[in-house]
């Protein structure tokens, strides 16, 4: 049970506490930078640069996956009594709709489903003209510390 009924997470979040948790990871290596935490949405960017490109040039389909990824399982996590549970992925898909070719992407993680155990995660990746990129839905099971 959350504690602050205003909002999704568990308690205050802010932009700092989710770039501090990604230090050391996959997600500070592709240079992806929370930049919007909302009552019930966050928003990270990324580079399309040498990280995350693919041979010819275009933003890596997997680059979008883990951008979506990122922002879903830190949306999932605070959602949730870190004390009591974790999420963790169990399914992701993406629709790679845009190419890109340089600057930067913008996801934006909102919730479809919030359950006990299963949470659904919708994570919308834009250009800087708010055209979609890629489009992802990601799967996260809620479990119990032991």
């Amino acid at each position: 049970m959350k504690k602050n009924p205003s909002s999704l997470w568990f308690q205050p979040l802010t932009i700092d506490d989710l770039n501090h948790r990604g230090k050391d990871t996959m997600a500070e290596h592709l240079d992806i930078r929370f930049i919007d935490v909302g009552a019930d949405y966050l928003v990270a960017t990324m580079p399309v640069d040498h990280r995350t490109k693919q041979p010819r040039g275009l933003l890596h389909g997997g680059a979008s996956v883990a951008l979506a990824e990122t922002i879903g399982s830190m949306a999932g996590n605070f959602c949730v009594d870190p004390s009591k549970f974790y999420c963790v992925g169990l399914e992701i898909n993406a629709n790679h709709v845009r190419a890109m070719t340089e600057g930067f992407v913008s996801g934006k993680a909102t919730p479809l489903h919030l359950g006990r155990k299963t949470q659904v995660w919708e994570i919308k990746i834009t250009n800087a003209d708010h055209k979609l990129v890629c489009i992802s839905r990601l799967t996260m099971a809620v479990m119990e510390h032991s």
